[in-house]
């Protein structure tokens, strides 16, 4: 008899069919490591592009589904040696949450982009519902993945850098400077309210940088002064916006998030000042980290080379000098999941701490920085709480 905990766990998936992007990453991730069979799937709001999406995967015609209701239903049914253990969920923002609220009710975990939910409401909403269900959450906060990221978050916990007073984190895009850009499905429901929330800039890529400012910190937002703006003409939604922060040790902040920065890729930078170092990481050269001081020569951490803690070395896949980017990143947030559920399994402790892996606790700061970040743009006051209540 096979051991139940060598075998692959079981992946099913929503959305991600034919023509979408984060689906297919989410898949390269899944199986980079080669623990995860993706077994099911409802690809499409159209049955016909869910089936022809899920044949090309080569799943089986009988479990290529026509929507999600149906196939949580269904798979719940099957034996315990063909059951998904989880449900990636690869849809526009306002899916996310009817979707792992049901998933979770029918039993299975859930690993969901982001952000979380359309809206704060729906993230603490979520929250009961893994509670009651005892269910496992997670979420790709993609970023969080990279080795020199769990490094440079050692330096700072183990305080190498001093207390911390200064925290810096930008993400800038133009991939939606012109009107041109809107036509996209990429594009097109980001800048749908109905769709992406109440926000575009701040709810794609300004809720990365927030938490990666607080992951690597191991700091909290207590409160923030916004200012969002809508540049291209005709948009209802954010496109661009600065916001100042203020976090829980007293230390200032300054995030800024931009998707109208024309000739900038996907340049997501964080600088964190202490009181006797600083350190400093790009998105676009993820395998180097810069630590610097006033009394010491400055020091280039590379990926792969030397002594790093046990967090980065666990995420690091190939030599130094082999470069490991946004896929491998991607593929350490399914890695870990992947390893909290064989601990549930097993009956082993399985938080989502213990794993490094973004949970509900995140979704809920994210979906506040969110909210926040708009409803301090409209007011005119200059500091407003960082509040989590509706």
């Amino acid at each position: 008899m096979v051991n139940s905990s060598n075998r692959k766990i079981r992946m099913g998936m929503i959305g991600g069919g034919e023509g979408a992007f984060i689906g297919a990453v989410h898949r390269i991730a899944a199986f980079m490591d080669g623990k995860i069979d993706l077994v099911c799937g409802a690809f499409s709001s159209s049955p016909e592009k869910s089936l022809s999406s899920g044949l090309s995967l080569h799943i089986a015609a009988d479990r290529c589904y026509s929507n999600y209701q149906q196939m949580f239903e269904l798979e719940s049914q099957r034996p315990a040696e063909e059951k998904v253990d989880f449900f990636a969920i690869v849809t526009p923002n306002h899916l996310h949450y009817p979707i792992a609220k049901m998933a979770m009710e029918y039993g299975f975990h859930v690993l969901s982009d982001k952000p979380a939910t359309l809206d704060l409401a729906e993230a603490l909403s979520l929250s009961k519902v893994v509670e009651k269900t005892g269910r496992l959450y997670g979420l790709t906060h993609t970023y969080n993945g990279y080795p020199l990221v769990k490094q440079a978050r050692h330096l700072v916990a183990t305080g190498k850098l001093g207390a911390v007073r200064k925290i810096v984190v930008e993400y800038s895009q133009g991939w939606l400077a012109s009107k041109d850009d809107e036509g996209s499905k990429q594009a097109s429901w980001r800048l749908n309210a109905k769709q992406s929330g109440i926000s575009c800039c701040m709810g794609d890529i300004g809720v990365h940088a927030a938490n990666l400012a607080e992951y690597v910190s191991g700091l909290q937002i207590t409160q923030l002064c916004s200012d969002l703006n809508s540049v291209v003409d005709g948009r209802t939604l954010d496109d661009d916006g600065t916001v100042l922060l203020r976090f829980d040790n007293g230390c200032k902040g300054v995030l800024m998030a931009s998707q109208i920065a024309v000739g900038e890729e996907n340049n997501l930078r964080l600088r964190i000042y202490g009181e006797h170092a600083s350190i400093d990481w790009s998105q676009q050269e993820p395998n180097s980290l810069w630590l610097r001081s006033n009394t010491e020569p400055t020091q280039l951490i590379r990926t792969g080379v030397g002594e790093l803690c046990p967090a980065a070395q666990q995420a690091i896949r190939t030599p130094a000098g082999h470069p490991e980017g946004y896929l491998e990143a991607f593929a350490n947030i399914y890695m870990n999941f992947t390893r909290q559920i064989t601990a549930f399994n097993a009956g082993e402790v399985c938080d989502n701490e213990s794993f490094d892996v973004p949970g509900i606790h995140e979704a809920i700061r994210g979906m506040a920085f969110i909210s926040n970040a708009v409803s301090a743009s409209n007011e005119d006051t200059k500091w407003s709480d960082f509040s989590i209540e509706e």
